[in-house]
């Protein structure tokens, strides 16, 4: 019978014998692993694992400084900061954001604007931190939402400083407004300098002097709890605020002229020949800056960009037009200084001017001709034919040199951006542009400021007050002075270029200035009638540039066209005579006569900054 083992001892101790010393081993392997781990992260990696540590701990915030004001000449305040008042959200703290966003608008308004923006500024802020949903809560929406605040224990109404402009639209194109920093511009600012900044200038002075307005970033060293908010302060260096910045620009006289143009798509630029400072610079119609400071909603900002009047953009600096008539003074002078005709040289007018061998005429506006007319008269009387005889002699590339040295086809520099050069024409230029041989056809016309010649309103008045200086050139400077809060001290700030332009014979000037006086204090001159009367002596010249082309056959009779289709009205001028004190150009888009529109506009603001303090 067979013999059966039921346990086998010695097999089984020694099976578990071996599994205690498998076990022993791992547990020794184990803590070998912790305690490598250990001296690994408390020697090899401490200083790594003590910065972050202490990062957690102590934090740098940053303090954004005040930006510096904006003044007129006579310190009127033309952009200030102000107490703007924001409903905040701490998003670790809400449970259900859309409840609660639902119920908030209940008590004050909030546009669904609003919640895009609330939402997709999330990812951007720190769960522990305020998050904005609406900017500038009224004093009404403020109260109801104190009343109801204990509903909402995690929402919170702040204070912030937010740029505001006083005067609402008045001088906003030479003034520019601030908005909200965007990806492209944290493209190329330093991050460090608007650590805590959410402006930036956009467009104008305050874009031009971005750095001067913006001041110094301050920081303060914080000691935080784990959840990131601060417990205390343990070293702070304050924020330097911006420098304040005093124009040139006379804002009383930049709202008249401005009321004078209210109706009208212009634009006016107001100079003082002595110093080049900018008294006013209009472009019309205007807008308020205040709606682009916290983010203008689509709606209204739609409206002005697709708004056939174009407020957005500032015609004084970027408006390019045909000068007409203006230019004359300045294509007279070329004829002089390069000898192609003297003070007495006479041009016979009888309406047209054609060259030889062609039948194209090249019409005078007065049909009936001005008879025998030397320079003098020829301003007077702004014949055309005197000048389409001047500069096809001339030749366009001697007209081009010329007309280059008072700024034409070329930038002023102004100090404020987004300045346009305009087009005085070459036959390179032509070439390079279009691709077309240069016709003598184009010279005739470019000698009244028609054809492919093109100049903005800034480089008709710079150009006539630097004819008012008898040809010193002052750079055109819309800021005048800046205030250093730190040192509390004013610094003037200086052109930047001067020159001068020489003629051969200084009596040159004279000559130019007596044919541009005569226009409004002669007895035949095109804007006589704005000079009868006139308690002082000026020198000034009309002009009216074609919109659309007029075939040989047909009359230009505006009563049959759309008014978009009128001629511009253009007048240029400088006052007074002697020590001139202002130059100006006025433009009007689709206005008619110079002598009709402009040239009446002109007067009144010259009258308005010459004799107003007389009257006080």
């Amino acid at each position: 019978m067979p013999v059966y083992i039921l346990k086998d001892s010695a097999r089984e101790n020694k099976i578990f014998y071996n599994r205690v010393v498998i076990a022993w081993l791992l547990m020794l392997l184990g803590l070998f692993i912790i305690v490598a781990r250990l001296i690994f992260l408390q020697v090899v990696e401490y200083e790594h694992y003590d910065t972050l540590s202490e990062k957690n701990r102590i934090k740098i915030l940053p303090l954004p400084p005040t930006r510096g004001l904006i003044y007129d000449r006579n310190g009127v305040l033309l952009a200030d900061n102000k107490v703007s008042y924001s409903l905040e959200i701490i998003p670790e703290k809400v449970k259900d954001l859309d409840f609660t966003l639902a119920e908030l608008s209940k008590i004050i308004t909030i546009e669904q604007e609003d919640i895009d923006r609330f939402k997709k500024q999330l990812h951007k802020f720190h769960s522990s931190k305020g998050v904005p949903l609406r900017y500038r809560l009224t004093e009404e929406e403020m109260a109801r939402f104190s009343v109801q605040s204990h509903r909402f224990p995690n929402i919170n109404i702040t204070g912030n400083l937010s740029r505001y402009y006083p005067l609402g639209a008045t001088g906003v194109h030479a003034i520019g407004y601030v908005g909200r920093i965007n990806k492209k511009e944290l493209k190329t600012i330093d991050k460090s300098d608007y650590l805590g900044s959410n402006y930036i200038g956009k467009i104008g002075i305050e874009k031009y002097y971005e750095k001067e307005l913006h001041g110094t970033t301050g920081f303060q060293h914080a000691e935080t709890n784990v959840q990131g908010r601060v417990v205390r302060i343990l070293e702070r260096s304050p924020p330097i605020p911006g420098k304040n910045l005093y124009l040139n620009i006379d804002i009383t006289l930049q709202k008249y002229a401005e009321s004078l143009v209210a109706k009208e798509r212009a634009a006016i630029v107001a100079i003082e020949p002595a110093s080049g400072g900018v008294l006013a610079l209009v472009s019309m119609p205007y807008y308020d800056p205040n709606l682009f400071v916290n983010g203008i909603d689509f709606k209204t900002y739609n409206g002005l960009r697709d708004s056939p009047h174009r407020p957005l953009i500032n015609r004084a600096i970027r408006g390019q037009y045909p000068p007409g008539s203006t230019i004359k003074a300045f294509v007279g002078l070329a004829g002089l200084e390069y000898g192609i005709r003297s003070q007495h040289s006479r041009t016979w007018c009888r309406g047209w001017f054609s060259l030889k061998g062609q039948k194209h005429r090249y019409r005078d506006w007065k049909k009936v001709g001005h008879g025998s007319v030397n320079f003098y008269q020829a301003l007077e009387q702004s014949c055309d034919v005197y000048f389409y005889s001047l500069a096809h002699d001339l030749g366009i590339e001697r007209l081009h040199k010329f007309m280059t040295r008072f700024s034409f086809g070329k930038r002023t520099g102004i100090d404020i951006t987004g300045e346009v050069s305009g087009l005085m024409p070459s036959k390179e230029w032509k070439r390079r542009a279009l691709g077309k041989l240069w016709y003598p056809g184009e010279t005739i016309i470019a000698g009244i400021g028609q054809g492919f010649m093109l100049a903005t309103p800034l480089q008709l008045a710079v150009a006539t007050a630097t004819l008012s200086n008898r040809g010193q050139f002052k750079q055109p400077r819309v800021v005048f002075a800046m205030d250093d809060a730190k040192f509390n001290e004013m610094n003037v700030v200086p052109p930047t270029n001067k020159t001068t332009i020489t003629l051969k014979n200084n009596a040159y000037w004279d000559i130019a200035i007596s044919g541009m006086k005569a226009v409004v204090h002669g007895r035949r001159g095109t804007a006589r009638k704005i000079g009868k009367k006139s308690s002082y002596r000026f020198a000034g010249k009309t002009g009216t540039a074609q919109v659309i082309k007029i075939k040989q056959s047909k009359t230009y009779n505006a009563k049959k066209l759309a008014k978009k289709f009128h001629d511009h009205a253009l007048f240029i001028a400088f006052a007074p005579l002697k020590n001139p004190r202002i130059a100006i150009a006025v433009i009007v888009e689709n206005g008619g006569g110079g002598s009709k529109t402009a040239a009446p506009i002109a007067k009144k603001i010259l009258d308005y900054y010459l004799l107003q303090d007389s009257e006080k």
